[in-house]
């Protein structure tokens, strides 16, 4: 995108400001304007396409297809349709960097310092620090999110990538394989390695309804658009069968069972009302009605709920909130309506859709600066909603994939939600990396340090290193391993004897070193690529912008993404969660503890969105 005279020059002149107090030191008014021209110079200097990668046009009039001017489709075509293509199932992961900026290191050099030696001595959780300002809900929900957005597919069995270990080393194999990211079969081979997605680059809920047709058509009842869901909240056994435990699914675990299960009673009762509303509406149509509402509203939740939670410093919260109600807020848009096509004054709902020049895809910046394994603790307490009390202890091992329905037939979903709701996450710091995805035993029978493998994922795919990776997001880099840590003089120790020089240091080992802002569970650096990326994902697609009108989504459809939060979609499954969620201004933040005798409310009409 190239920038007009006045955009760049607000741009620069943001940019010292930035530089020389910081936006987060401002009151909120000026850090928000701050954040805009943060958001002009990145936009402009800050997305490149990286090709098309290996696809083909796909049919628009089969059954796939048939209904993709008013609904998403599986495979995430036709969401642009001029460029039916973009941001599909197999496009290439763009990049937030120059393209010649994207070359691995050689490998030699790709793998010093170790990153098992990184993973043991920054990473290793020496005690467990907590988030304190979120519930763990917050950590479910990111990966949660994460599975929608993004997947490298199945790695490459051939030539691994071989760690050598010292000879004290735990580890079982020596030398450590890890399986190289499969590269993109027409990835020019003189050019940086370009890399396809295994899920579609838009925000569409595909977590949950899938990507492959016959999985999406064995979760479905067949009726009324409904999702077929067990009373404790599960998959049936025969869907699960279509489940490969080799892929994503692999990383499953009670924490996503929860939210999906949220979620899947949420698309039908989104049904229940669109059926009440409009009777002749037939099976089909019911269920990509639903699944339009469901993914804008867990888009909404995301960025008014969680993001607030996760970065509560009040110029972002604004910021946020700005993002889908614009910056006269929900009230006047819910009094007065859409008078203007500006996304400034009513949010980006609605808006004209907007690519700034670069075709739609999530970037493989995007992808490393969401690495927070750190969010998951390793024991887990299970306390009864009604009175507080003990149900179980366990270990993240015994809540994988594996042992999902064992433990959510033994601890109902709404203790399980309540349990989570007063636990809270770790912080994404150095030294809290789970101790159990270190030695991570996979369903599938792999054993995996998954702290090595974050560290490897980012240089492999040519993410450059902490230092190098503010320069090009329009930072100053860190001069000393002190100023890097914030005058931590400790942790500055350990990470000059891992890494010897302070241009060497991994991005994520700096995002988890440097002090963060006000409010902030993550680094600064971080959310450079945040300010770009979180508003491009409603921006890009045309169902939060031109098609966000209930022509496409009926007008019930509409009113129930505009009247519901996270609070609302708890509370409408679970009306039990009531006592504890009294008076807690946001669902990802720590809840109230109940005791015996707490009152519960009578269940609500599912159906019915509350107000």
């Amino acid at each position: 995108m190239r920038e007009n005279p006045l955009t760049r020059l607000y741009s620069s002149f943001t940019e010292v400001v930035d530089h020389r107090i910081g936006w987060q030191k401002l009151p909120w008014p000026l850090g928000m304007l701050v954040l805009v021209g943060v958001r002009f110079r990145l936009r402009a200097r800050n997305l490149y396409d990286t090709g098309r990668g290996p696809l083909d046009r796909p049919p628009a009039d089969d059954d796939l297809h048939a209904n993709h001017l008013t609904a998403r489709t599986l495979d995430g075509t036709y969401n642009d349709l001029d460029d039916p293509l973009m941001g599909a199932l197999g496009s290439r992961f763009g990049r937030n960097i120059p393209p010649d900026a994207g070359y691995p290191e050689p490998d030699d050099r790709l793998l010093e310092p170790s990153p098992r030696r990184v993973s043991l001595e920054l990473l290793t959780r020496d005690e467990f620090k907590p988030a304190t300002t979120l519930n763990l809900l917050a950590g479910a929900w990111i990966q949660f999110e994460v599975h929608d957005w993004f997947s490298h597919g199945q790695n490459e069995t051939e030539n691994p990538w071989r760690i050598d270990l010292d000879g004290t080393d735990p580890w079982p194999e020596h030398p450590m394989e890890i399986q190289r990211t499969r590269r993109d079969p027409s990835s020019d081979p003189s050019g940086p390695p370009t890399f396809v997605t295994g899920d579609t680059h838009w925000w569409d809920a595909s977590q949950i309804y899938g990507s492959d047709p016959v999985f999406a058509r064995a979760i479905r009842t067949g009726a009324g658009g409904r999702l077929r869901i067990t009373p404790d909240g599960l998959l049936p056994a025969d869907v699960e069968a279509h489940v490969d435990l080799r892929g994503v699914a692999g990383n499953f675990w009670v924490g996503l069972a929860l939210l999906h299960a949220l979620f899947m009673l949420e698309h039908n009762a989104i049904c229940e009302r669109l059926h009440a509303e409009y009777p002749d509406l037939d099976d089909q149509t019911l269920y990509e009605k639903a699944r339009l509402v469901n993914a804008a509203l867990m888009a909404k939740i995301h960025t008014v709920d969680w993001t607030p939670a996760i970065i509560a410093h009040p110029t972002t919260v604004r910021a946020l909130r700005a993002n889908w109600f614009g910056i006269l807020g929900e009230r006047f848009d819910k009094l007065f309506g859409r008078r203007t096509k500006l996304e400034l004054i009513h949010g980006i709902p609605g808006s004209p859709k907007s690519l700034f020049g670069v075709p739609y895809a999530l970037t493989e910046e995007f992808v490393s600066v969401y690495r927070m394994h750190p969010l998951i603790p390793d024991d887990y307490t299970f306390w009864s909603v009604a009175d507080d009390s003990v149900l179980q202890e366990r270990s993240f091992d015994e809540l994988n994939a594996l042992h999902v329905r064992d433990c959510l037939t033994q601890v109902p979903i709404a203790d399980a939600l309540y349990s989570f709701g007063v636990m809270h996450p770790g912080a994404i710091s150095l030294h809290n990396y789970p101790r159990a995805l270190q030695h991570f035993n996979r369903p599938d029978g792999e054993l995996l340090d998954l702290a090595s493998i974050d560290i490897l994922r980012v240089r492999e795919r040519g993410v450059p290193r902490y230092n190098e990776f503010r320069r090009l997001f329009h930072l100053e880099p860190v001069k000393t391993f002190e100023e890097m840590t914030g005058g931590d003089s400790t942790a500055a120790d350990e990470l000059e004897r891992v890494y010897g020089d302070v241009d060497r240091v991994d991005l994520m080992i700096g995002l988890y070193a440097e002090p963060k802002p006000e409010g902030f569970g993550f680094s600064d650096t971080a959310f450079r690529v945040f300010v770009l990326m979180a508003s491009r994902r409603l921006e890009a697609d045309r169902f939060f912008t031109d098609d966000y009108r209930p022509e496409v989504y009926t007008k019930a459809g509409i009113d129930w993404v505009e009247a519901n939060t996270m609070r609302t979609v708890l509370l409408r499954h679970f009306p039990e969660l009531a006592p504890s969620l009294e008076g807690v201004a946001n669902p990802f933040a720590p809840w109230k503890r109940v005791g015996a005798g707490a009152r519960v409310p009578h269940a609500v009409d599912r159906a019915q969105a509350p107000a």
